[in-house]
């Protein structure tokens, strides 16, 4: 470790702040995304969702429809020449429904027309006769027996848990013991671009799909399924991307646009949700009920947690069973307690559709832990940074869940710098500078940890190409989307670096099935490790082939090749050299290839622990948050006004992209834990817009400080892993938290809006509860 740290003080690329390869056309306005695109001799696409939550399908009848005369075509159930199902674990989700709707987000058909007025006129002249069913509304509910069961498994889609040491004997030993029930809300993934993309049948037969996506190779699988098509005769673009955070991991459009396709003479289709279509048919963040109970001794040391959590996953799978496992492995957070004991429901419901979202529910969960911790803190007069400190475990020893962590670990590392900071050190004179008489502040922290990579029983696997191009320029081909991280820049970096060339002579290629290998999903905060790898693999391999070809050219052993900048020259005779562009021509008029690949497996535990769906993780990134609150007594209004951030991300490859990560992960944390929530009662959505769904804007953004801590993961590329989802996910806690340091209540169902504050202040007001006594819940 100590030689990789000195090797980084001289990199030229990696560890800088390199400006983003897309920023210009990005900022421009000038990046074009796949629904900006229009065709020659187009048509339009639109879907019919159904009118009810839960209901049989009677009938359909489409001949008034088909008669529209600006109409291309109709399409139904019956239309599906393959699979009439996706998903991505378990392909529950009907692609068009035949005898049940399940949510209001179920498609029934498809039309094709000239407008997209036309569209909206033949959607309304499908025929549909429904029988309306019994809604399933709550997840607890949907549990007991004689509810109506929404699938032939029943409505308990998946169940995890893990158990270490003896629970009961640790609650036994504990002298204090602490048991709360947490909710959290539906999130709205929010981002700009909603779902939509384009379906053509190119001259030879085969089918593009233009459509933004987070797993591109994926999709195409799914796509043959259902079109019941050889894979290799499909090509999906899915790159760029404005924005996913897991809102498009799942399939989205990209059948509904391929069935028109091959519906309409060979004329090209496009599809683009509405906003209020977006809400309706998009997946979201999985509500949770959890409970948790804490036991721990009187010098700060915890000794038992039992967690109990309940996920709704609304009408189908998605990745619901993927959440829940990943809930429980991280509930006790990044801690080494002795006896746990975790549970996860999954369940079905008819509340739409919930799946894949930034964190992947560990923010639903990390909640009880950090609230406890803060809660002991306050019982044991303790700091609450020391009972952390003194918790979390280290690299090379067990976590909670019993396993050896044997990766990097920068917990401690991130809390140290969180006690080091201006906004803890002066916390109590910050606390004293509220802007009004009737407004009070508070300053708390949190700390939580999230996994990196897919887990045990998940195929996890990188691949990347490397060509030289005619001009000298390399081409890295890398098949994980850009979907606004930047990780592009990232990846131009890493290559630069290996190559021994400027980093504006990289051209990087995304998010093309026929152009890259297939390098996984953009999620489970791998990107930067996944593809920093893969292309850190490639590149020796380049670089034998570039030193192979100069010792030819140079008329030299290979050995005596070495690479300089943009060049390759004879070890100690600098005016003995050969550019990359003469070893292009070289390689091709030999007819040699100019391209190589690297591929390889992410690392992974041994054994899986029991029942626990896919845990313990290899690689975790760590986050301690510390945030300053000011509440308004007279309404409940919250403003966050400080935050502090401390990830621990291995080694930085690129401040800039980092301090990006990590604000965009606070704002985005922030909305969750004040504002945003998706209203949906008896099935039906009540939040239809962002003019009735709150979320963050640049007046609510606050001051946000990033300070990284570099632990080094030596399987990294130079030292990195992902830190994606782990930036929104402490400040959750940090912030209820700080509502408690400043007004003395806990809100333990979220969002804390207003109203909620306001009412656990006034309920606070007229109990007659002691002042030790943390029982004012709302």
């Amino acid at each position: 470790m100590r030689k990789q740290a000195e090797a980084v003080q001289s990199h030229k690329w990696v560890g800088k702040s390199v400006k983003r390869i897309d920023g210009p056309e990005k900022v421009t306005g000038e990046q074009k995304y796949k629904t900006d695109y229009h065709y020659p001799n187009m048509v339009w696409g639109r879907v019919l969702r159904s009118e009810y939550p839960h209901a049989k399908i009677r009938g359909i009848k489409t001949t008034k429809a088909e008669a529209h005369p600006d109409v291309v075509c109709v399409l139904t159930y019956k239309d599906i020449p393959g699979f009439n199902g996706f998903g991505i674990v378990t392909p529950d989700q009907p692609v068009l429904c035949e005898d049940i709707v399940r949510c209001t987000a179920d498609a029934v058909a498809l039309v094709a027309a000239e407008t997209l007025e036309a569209c909206e006129e033949a959607l309304a002249l499908i025929e549909v006769e429904y029988e309306p069913l019994e809604t399933v509304t709550d997840a607890e509910n949907a549990m007991k027996h004689g509810a109506p069961q929404l699938h032939p498994s029943g409505n308990i889609h998946s169940y995890v848990t893990i158990e270490n040491g003896d629970i009961d004997k640790g609650f036994d030993e504990a002298d204090y013991i602490f048991e709360n029930t947490y909710y959290s809300p539906r999130q709205m993934h929010a981002f700009i671009e909603t779902e939509g993309g384009w379906g053509m049948i190119e001259a030879d037969g085969s089918l593009t799909i233009q459509c933004p996506a987070q797993y591109g190779h994926r999709d195409k699988l799914q796509l043959a399924r259902a079109l019941a098509l050889n894979p290799e005769r499909i090509h999906v673009y899915s790159s760029p991307n404005g924005g996913g955070f897991g809102g498009k991991d799942e399939i989205t459009v990209q059948i509904y646009l391929a069935l028109l396709a091959l519906n309409t003479g060979g004329r090209p289709v496009k599809i683009h949700l509405s906003r209020e279509e977006s809400v309706v048919a998009g997946i979201k963040r999985h509500p949770f009920k959890v409970t948790v109970k804490t036991g721990a001794k009187k010098d700060g040391t915890l000794v038992a947690n039992q967690v109990r959590a309940v996920a709704d996953t609304g009408a189908y799978a998605s990745l619901g069973g993927a959440v829940i496992a990943l809930a429980i492995e991280h509930a006790s957070g990044p801690y080494k307690i002795p006896n746990v004991d975790m549970e996860g429901y999954c369940v079905y419901t008819n509340n739409g559709i919930s799946g894949a979202f930034r964190g992947f529910g560990v923010n639903q969960v990390c909640v009880g832990i950090e609230t406890h911790i803060d809660m002991l803190a306050r019982k044991t007069g303790l700091d609450p940074m020391e009972i952390r400190k003194k918790n979390a475990y280290r690299q090379g020893e067990k976590s909670s869940l019993g396993h050896v962590v044997k990766s990097s670990v920068g917990t401690i590392e991130t809390l140290e710098k969180a006690e080091e900071c201006d906004l803890w050190r002066n916390r109590d004179l910050y606390k004293t500078q509220a802007s009004e008489p009737w407004k009070k502040r508070g300053i708390a922290a949190a700390t939580s940890f999230h996994g990196v990579g897919m887990g045990i029983g998940t195929p996890d696997y990188g691949a990347a190409s490397i060509e030289l191009l005619e001009d000298g320029k390399f081409k890295v081909g890398m098949a994980i989307e850009e979907i606004g991280t930047g990780n592009g820049t990232v990846y131009a970096q890493v290559a630069a670096e290996c190559l021994k060339c400027d980093v504006n002579n990289i051209i990087v290629l995304q998010g093309d099935t026929k152009e890259t290998l297939d390098s996984g999903t953009i999620s489970a905060s791998r990107s930067t490790y996944t593809g920093g790898r893969a292309i850190a693999t490639a590149a020796p391999n380049m670089v034998n082939l570039l030193t192979e070809a100069a010792a030819e050219i140079l008329e030299v052993p290979q050995s005596n090749v070495v690479l300089a900048d943009n060049k390759l020259n004879v070890a100690g005779d600098n005016d003995q050299f050969v550019t990359y562009k003469q070893i292009y021509e070289m390689l091709y008029h030999k007819r040699r290839s100019t391209r190589v690949e690297g591929h390889f497996y992410l690392p992974k535990e041994k054994k899986e622990l029991k029942g626990s769906g896919g845990a313990p993780h290899h690689l975790y990134g760590y986050m301690t948050h510390v945030v300053m609150v000011e509440v308004d007594t007279l309404t409940g209004e919250t403003d966050v006004l400080h935050v502090v951030a401390i990830p621990d991300v291995g080694k930085v490859l690129n401040p800039q992209g980092l301090e990006g990560q990590s604000e965009g992960g606070a704002v985005m944390g922030i909305g969750y834990t004040l504002y945003e929530d998706v209203l949906i009662e008896a099935g039906f959505h009540k939040t239809k817009n962002f003019t009735d769904y709150i979320i963050p804007t640049i007046r609510e953004t606050p001051v946000i400080e990033t300070i990284p801590v570099e632990s080094m993961e030596e399987s990294g590329p130079f030292g990195a892993k992902g830190i994606a989802e782990v930036v929104m996910i402490p400040i959750i806690p940090a912030i209820m938290s700080a509502i408690y340091d400043a007004v003395g209540v806990r809100i333990k169902h979220l969002p804390a809006t207003p109203e909620r504050v306001y009412r656990a202040m006034q309920s606070l007001k007229t109990s007659e509860v002691s002042s030790s006594d943390e029982s004012s819940i709302v």
